[in-house]
């Protein structure tokens, strides 16, 4: 019966810590649509509450941390226990991390919505949809334990990444054109790429499920698309010099 005990005991643990990744999961989606929305409407009330509702997620990181040594320091798990716990703790860091982006979005909309409008914002829910469903897509797989769906965020994360080199472009036009835009569209720049790490961290958690399932490292290299640093924007003729000539 002792035995029976401790096995259910430990069980129960297991449990509570894939009970605190879920949820963790569901406040990492939530937090980052609320925060496009709030950029969106111009919402900076709602801006708000996305960054007041980072520390829920630092909380249960912290609860994720308490469990694992816990369950690392009693039981001494091994083999798909031991990685069932090592990968809860990776998934844990790389949502506290996403919602942190999330809420650094928000942070930037506050600050966007003292500009005028500018029509480059209506590119970023278009990244940040494309964001979440990597989010919600290697979060499923992780509670499915399924590993190719797991890779089919992998390969995605390419995607995200041009979408984010694409609107760099972009938004380095539209300052180039107008000065007066500079400020807003430095303010999206930041947003943009915080999005864009958002699907990093994803990218994290889809090889931490495929390292679960599996038991060793995905060892491809990652599909990069990201080219915003060889990006070059060339002025308009307007902006040359006078003589016709550039430098």
């Amino acid at each position: 019966m002792a035995s029976e005990h401790i096995i259910k005991s430990y069980d129960d643990e297991l449990r509570r810590l894939n009970n605190a990744i879920t949820q963790m999961g569901g406040l990492a989606e939530s937090q980052l649509s609320a925060a496009i929305e709030a950029v969106v409407k111009r919402d900076s009330d709602l801006a708000a509450e996305v960054v007041q509702g980072d520390a829920q997620v630092d909380q249960l990181e912290h609860d994720v941390d308490g469990l694992v040594v816990r369950l690392l320091a009693l039981r001494q798990p091994m083999a798909r226990d031991l990685r069932e716990i090592l990968s809860a703790l990776r998934i844990a860091a790389d949502l506290e991390r996403i919602c942190d982006y999330a809420a650094n979005v928000a942070k930037r909309s506050i600050a966007l919505n003292q500009a005028p409008p500018v029509r480059p914002v209506y590119a970023l829910p278009r990244m940040a949809r494309l964001a979440e469903t990597l989010t919600k897509d290697v979060l499923d797989a992780y509670v499915e334990r399924d590993a190719e769906r797991a890779l089919v965020v992998w390969a995605r994360d390419e995607e995200l990444d041009e979408m984010y080199s694409g609107l760099f472009r972009e938004l380095l036009t539209y300052m180039m054109e107008d000065p007066r835009n500079i400020t807003a569209c430095t303010h999206l720049l930041f947003m943009a790429k915080n999005i864009e790490r958002i699907g990093d961290h994803a990218t994290n958690i889809a090889e931490t499920v495929y390292f679960l399932v599996h038991g060793k490292p995905l060892t491809q290299a990652r599909p990069k698309g990201d080219r915003s640093s060889l990006a070059v924007v060339q002025p308009d003729d307007d902006d040359r010099p006078l003589g016709g000539k550039e430098d």
